[in-house]
């Protein structure tokens, strides 16, 4: 059976399909206790669960999922408990926006120019209401258009022909606004998260060294992808090297093939006694 714990969610305000509302009701439905929404580079997703929540028996916590880079290894660090109305936090988070926005419109032009995609100004208006517009909102739009049958096609197929460059916010920037604002930064999925190549063990040290240096204070050692040996191989690196251990899904709602609390490839149940990180919630 799926855990009862789920530290990694996403609402629609970024790349979910789940309105808070609606991934309360499926949390609660799930019998997970203790969860965490941590949308792409916003936090309103969280916020509006926060206003939510209200007598739900279930712990809740704030969180971000951070789109990094840490020299050249593409990483995503998740910020808990994080306090929204700090300084240093805020101007990450304008930071991430900036270049989300900046790739948006890459994006866009490389579409129309490449592959004839018929883009209207109400259409890109629409989208840009999205909090945390990625390229799944893109793969949608294709599929709707008849450019591809499914999401993941159009994905591959156009969308990731477009190269770039350097669109994710500095590591090390993501860590110290998260400890500056009370937060505790964690490296989501460190092996690799869905739809990626699984980082080699030199490359995963050589960024964990990195990542320990700007302040790490955990490891998302549970999630979903991972076969259970290599979640306990990477709960023992995080016990190395003093780091706490933490677990999530990954959870998108239909936008990803993903059930909230599925902390292992093998449906291993992890209990709160495997997560050293709920010890400073």
């Amino acid at each position: 059976m799926p855990g009862k714990i789920d530290l990694h969610t996403h609402t629609n305000a970024s790349d979910g399909t789940d309105s808070p509302e609606e991934l309360l009701k499926k949390i609660q439905e799930a019998g997970i206790k203790i969860f965490a929404v941590t949308d792409h580079d916003t936090i309103k997703g969280a916020l509006e669960m926060q206003k939510i929540i209200g007598s739900a028996p279930v712990k809740f916590i704030k969180g971000i999922e951070f789109s990094c880079r840490a020299d050249n290894t593409k990483c995503h660090i998740l910020g808990l408990n994080c306090d929204e109305n700090h300084e240093a936090f805020k101007k990450v988070l304008r930071a991430g926006d900036e270049l989300r926005h900046a790739k948006f419109f890459k994006r866009i032009e490389f579409l129309r120019s490449t592959f004839n995609v018929k883009i209207t100004d109400e259409e890109i208006k629409e989208l840009l209401k999205i909090p945390s517009l990625g390229k799944i909102h893109l793969g949608n739009m294709l599929v709707k258009k008849g450019f591809a049958e499914t999401r993941l096609e159009a994905m591959e197929n156009f969308v990731d022909k477009c190269k770039t460059g350097n669109d994710r916010v500095d590591a090390d920037f993501a860590i110290n606004s998260i400890i500056s604002s009370g937060g505790v930064a964690v490296w989501a999925h460190p092996l690799g998260g869905a739809r990626e190549p699984e980082l080699s063990q030199e490359k995963f040290f050589a960024a964990l060294k990195k990542l320990i240096s700007f302040g790490l204070h955990g490891l998302e050692c549970y999630y979903s992808k991972y076969e259970f040996f290599k979640c306990e191989w990477l709960a023992e690196e995080a016990r190395q090297n003093n780091l706490y251990i933490s677990g999530g899904s990954d959870y998108h709602g239909a936008n990803k093939n993903v059930p909230l609390g599925k902390l292992n490839a093998d449906d291993k149940n992890i209990s709160q006694e495997f997560l050293s990180i709920l010890n400073i919630f």
